[in-house]
């Protein structure tokens, strides 16, 4: 059986602007990293050994010391004007110690105020429930000693990932003019790149979509979460469909995307399902990885 698939440069999924960083996916898929807060870039790890430390709140002793030494600076030496008598007290003066006793106390509830907001604990949103498993669709299916080449199989229509609770039609899908993979305009459906092979047949079929967005997750949220073996089922415009064997899942920088496993050709009929994950970057407006599932034809 001979080989199958692209041979020139292949497009790289970008994340358009509308996907947006998620924290309870943060802490899903990257356990142990802090999340950054907004307007926070994380340094890349090849930038050198300095690294930034975030700068520890002032104390209340630090707060009270400094407020107190503003305010004497300004009312000690108009209280100095005012000698003390034993035999009575200055109105002024007293007016003075009533001004700073109330100084004090607003600086000690602010110092506690401070502490407690640095102490409180920052919750991240939960997590969505995971979907409920769906039955796997019944169509007839394609074998692999039947394969099709080419223009001769029909186009792939909808996409199914019972263990996901996934049921979506597919949309087609080009090249941006920046080279890029283009993507679904809604976070509800995927697409099919119509530069790939077929679904079921020989080579490596592409079919893309979002993990998030700013109203919620998307289509492909879960799909880092899916195991080996787990099936992946592909309809088609005939009334057939492709039905596909998960062989592993697997995260890459952005940077180091490695086009020629994910488009490259291959001797038999394979499925990529790529999303973006990984930490999402503000300041480009993207996440920084791609989770690519890689299934084979089920025999």
């Amino acid at each position: 059986m001979g080989y199958s698939g692209p041979t020139g440069p292949m497009p790289v999924l970008s994340c358009p602007p509308e996907d947006w960083w998620d924290p309870a996916w943060q802490k899903m898929q990257t356990p142990g990293v802090t999340v950054p807060e907004r307007g926070i870039v994380e340094a890349p790890a090849q930038a050198g050994p300095e690294t930034l430390t975030a700068e520890a709140p002032p104390s209340w002793r630090q707060v009270a010391g400094t407020t107190f030494g503003l305010w004497s600076s300004r009312h000690l030496p108009w209280l100095r004007r005012f000698p003390d008598r034993s035999s009575r007290r200055s109105p002024r003066r007293l007016a003075a110690v009533a001004a700073l006793g109330a100084g004090l106390l607003a600086v000690g509830v602010g110092a506690a105020g401070l502490a407690t907001s640095a102490l409180s604990p920052v919750h991240a949103a939960p997590l969505p429930p995971r979907p409920v498993p769906i039955p796997a669709p019944t169509e007839r299916t394609v074998l692999p000693a039947t394969l099709a080449t080419g223009p001769q199989a029909a186009r792939p229509t909808w996409l199914s990932i019972p263990s996901l609770g996934i049921r979506t039609r597919l949309i087609h899908l080009g090249v941006k003019s920046d080279g890029t993979l283009q993507v679904p305009s809604s976070t509800t459906v995927a697409g099919w790149y119509t530069g790939s092979p077929r679904p079921g047949t020989v080579g490596s079929a592409i079919i893309a979509g979002h993990v998030d967005s700013r109203t919620g997750p998307g289509i492909f949220f879960w799909l880092r979460t899916l195991h080996r073996g787990d099936r992946i089922y592909v309809g088609r415009a005939d009334g057939t469909m492709a039905v596909f064997t998960v062989t592993k899942i697997r995260k890459f920088a952005k940077d180091e995307f490695p086009t020629a496993a994910v488009y490259g050709p291959v001797p038999d009929a394979e499925l990529r399902v790529i999303t973006c994950g990984g930490i999402f970057d503000r300041s480009r407006g993207s996440y920084l990885s791609n989770v690519v599932v890689f299934a084979r034809l089920a025999g």
